[in-house]
């Protein structure tokens, strides 16, 4: 039953973990794209790193929400045809 649980835990993690890596990858990319276009203009302006990374993280989750939408949809019928192992 323990390790049950603790498998589920572990999936859980891994849905995150997986669903949250498009839109922070993204925010990382352009983030240093950003920085080195910055470094080599020498131009330091601080809110000039904020919009295309908010911009590239709203364009790559309204692409990637149909997958994310299935993923959490599928795992969310995993759980809940678990529930009767969980009772027992």
């Amino acid at each position: 039953m323990e390790a049950k649980l603790v498998a589920l835990g572990v999936e859980t993690f891994k849905i995150a973990l997986l669903l949250a890596l498009p839109g922070l990858l993204t925010g990382m990319l352009l983030g240093l794209a950003v920085s080195i276009f910055q470094a080599t203009t020498q131009i330091n302006e601080m809110t000039l790193s904020f919009i295309p990374k908010i911009i590239g993280v709203v364009i790559v989750i309204i692409l990637t929400m149909p997958w994310m939408l299935n993923s959490m949809t599928d795992f969310s019928v995993e759980i809940f045809n678990m529930i009767p192992t969980f009772i027992e």
